[in-house]
């Protein structure tokens, strides 16, 4: 797993962004403005989706995963849900998808959470003061951009990841061992 660093998130943050502001304009045009915005974020979303599992390196649940937000989103866009609810559920399966391939265990995940939080109110505060879709989605994705940096096994300290005594690790350990008489012999 290869997890992305600050700048890295900073520049998706701003591919989000000019993408959602083209995205709106084009919208907008065959589309009332509320519908529009619902795609926009639908759209940037699976985006970020797709950019997660690019990132993750993960070779289990991708077409899983792709399929239930995709499930998930058509349900929502299907069912006109208000514009925050939304959003709000857009950011929740992004935590959910950072939280199952990025971290390891719950407080990581809750790290993740609060930061998740955090990027909504910052995209709410930005929309609020300026009106503007770009900064809106600036400040939010760039928040998110921060997640790179909450270490994978936050909370279960050094104890639980070396602990010689564990069967996954005896195990490991053990595989190695063999390989390496496979490759010697």
């Amino acid at each position: 797993m290869t997890r992305p660093g600050f700048l890295e998130g900073a520049l998706v943050a701003l591919a989000a962004s000019l993408a959602a502001g083209a995205l709106f304009a084009g919208l907008s045009l065959a589309l009332p403005r509320v519908p529009a915005l619902r795609w926009v974020v639908a759209l940037i979303a699976f985006g970020y989706l797709i950019y997660l599992l690019g990132r993750s390196g993960a070779k289990v649940g991708r077409v899983s995963t792709l399929l239930a937000w995709t499930l998930v989103s058509g349900l929502a866009l299907a069912l006109h849900l208000p514009l925050p609810v939304f959003v709000l559920l857009q950011a929740g399966m992004a935590w959910l998808v950072r939280s199952l391939y990025f971290h390891a265990g719950l407080v990581a995940a809750l790290a993740d959470l609060g930061l998740t939080l955090l990027g909504l109110a910052a995209g709410v505060w930005a929309l609020s003061q300026s009106g503007s879709l770009f900064l809106a989605v600036w400040s939010l994705t760039l928040v998110q951009a921060l997640f790179g940096l909450i270490p994978a096994d936050l909370g279960r300290g050094p104890a639980a990841a070396q602990d010689p005594d564990d069967a996954f690790e005896r195990a490991h350990r053990g595989a190695e061992a063999a390989l390496r008489r496979l490759h010697s012999a």
